[in-house]
């Protein structure tokens, strides 16, 4: 059993494809910030032929459940945990943006249940604070309660300049008793903030086959960066998609696709 120094980790929601021949290892994927497991719809159908996918929201994010606490260790521990529910004991991991620094925290902290990693546009540095705009959006919803999308949308505009941005982060409502509401933990993501944009947790470098995805027109992954990745992720390879920008796999979906595949074809069973 825990400690009381050890909180028991959350019970993750996933999307599990439940397929499996036994030729391929499984992908486990990642969110970001104020995802979930249902924007990586799209991608998931691809990824199923062959391969077990297992999409997880986050604690305080998408179906599951909420709870104090955004750090690294406790998040990577919430994915452990599942994957102990699953009974997998090693899988490749995806995680783009702030599911990218669990990922990494799950990698270095537990090499031998990862047999590779992605990261999508994401360093394990400490980022400044950027997501003002965006809190102060969805306090609008929650406090404005609109009656449909587009009521939420107006309210979102209020703060958000650009249409994609708004409708993703509309993705976070859900209807209840005639309006619109947030299903996320909002309260709890923004006290856990300056847990979320610290570094990734984990003493030791993860050492297996690595990829790092970065946008081309993103700042997530600058090249003064670098240096720090290698010292985490001394093995790898770093690929910037054209076009993109932080939400690449949105953003340029057949190259981030292809980018993946490639990568798990030339390491199939990882390290």
């Amino acid at each position: 059993m825990p400690s009381a120094a050890e909180p028991t980790p959350v019970e993750l929601y996933c999307i599990d494809s439940g397929e499996d021949d036994g030729s391929e290892l499984p992908l486990v994927v990642i969110h970001g910030l104020l995802g979930s497991a249902d924007n990586w719809r799209s991608h998931l159908r691809d990824w199923r032929r062959g391969r077990r996918v297992i999409a997880v929201d986050l604690r305080n994010h998408g179906r599951s459940p909420h709870a104090d606490g955004m750090d690294y260790t406790a998040m990577s521990d919430d994915v452990l945990a599942l994957l102990d529910r699953l009974g997998l004991e090693r899988a490749h991991v995806l995680g783009h943006s702030m599911g990218g620094k669990v990922a990494m925290s799950l990698a270095c902290r537990k090499p031998q249940r990862v047999a590779s990693l992605i990261v999508a546009d994401i360093a394990p540095v400490a980022y400044r604070h950027g997501h003002d705009d965006i809190f102060a959006a969805m306090r609008e919803l929650e406090q404005g309660r609109p009656a449909d999308r587009r009521e939420a949308d107006a309210l979102l505009a209020r703060h958000i300049d650009s249409r994609p941005i708004r409708l993703f982060l509309a993705t976070n409502l859900q209807r209840a008793e005639g309006e619109m509401t947030l299903r996320i933990g909002l309260d709890r993501i923004i006290a856990g903030y300056p847990d979320i944009i610290a570094p990734p947790t984990g003493e030791s470098a993860f050492d297996g086959p690595a990829m790092v995805l970065r946008g081309a027109e993103s700042d997530y992954v600058q090249d003064a960066m670098l240096p720090r990745l290698r010292e985490v992720l001394p093995k790898a390879r770093v690929v910037t998609l054209k076009g993109a920008g932080h939400w690449l796999h949105a953003e340029q979906p057949q190259a981030f696709q292809q980018a993946v595949n490639t990568f798990l074809a030339a390491h199939p069973h990882g390290r």
